[in-house]
């Protein structure tokens, strides 16, 4: 009997059925994360399951694991989309296409790399990141004017 709990989810129901089980077992996390990879290594960068994995890794404190999830989704939605590696040109197409869900998806990653490069200690490249972002996001719903405005307040103003 297939799993209806989750029918909106397009994944495989032995993957779905891993991802239950990392659920299931939060709180062992060398058997959830067990699930979670292999979940990973069953699908070809499903960005179904990436998100899931970068949700897990994340709210586990696996930072380097979340980055490079992160990393496959950006590079999952660029291939899929064909978007560009130049920076000017990306621009562009991604201030056109922000309100659509795979674009929001793109800069939602991107901004996430942002935030995790930056809980690394990472504060350069998560401002670089911060700056392009928010040359798209008018509205600042990345969140990253507001990572920006963190990382370059002046020390006597964090009391």
């Amino acid at each position: 009997m297939q799993n209806k709990e989750f029918s909106w989810y397009q994944v495989p129901e032995d993957v779905k059925q891993l991802l239950i089980l990392a659920a299931d077992n939060w709180e062992n996390t060398s058997e959830s994360e067990k699930y979670i990879n292999q979940a990973l290594a069953k699908t070809e960068n499903n960005l179904d399951v990436l998100i899931s994995a970068y949700r897990y890794f994340y709210y586990k404190q696996k930072y380097e694991m979340a980055l490079q999830t992160a990393e496959k989704v950006i590079e999952t939605v660029k291939k899929t989309e064909k978007l560009s590696d130049d920076w000017n040109k990306l621009k562009s197409v991604l201030i056109k296409r922000k309100e659509e869900q795979i674009i929001r998806l793109y800069l939602n990653s991107y901004a996430a790399t942002g935030l995790i490069l930056a809980i690394l200690g990472k504060a350069e490249a998560a401002k670089e990141i911060c700056t392009k972002v928010k040359e798209i996001d008018d509205k600042n719903d990345f969140g990253t004017g507001i990572l920006f405005d963190i990382l370059t307040r002046p020390p006597e103003e964090e009391e």
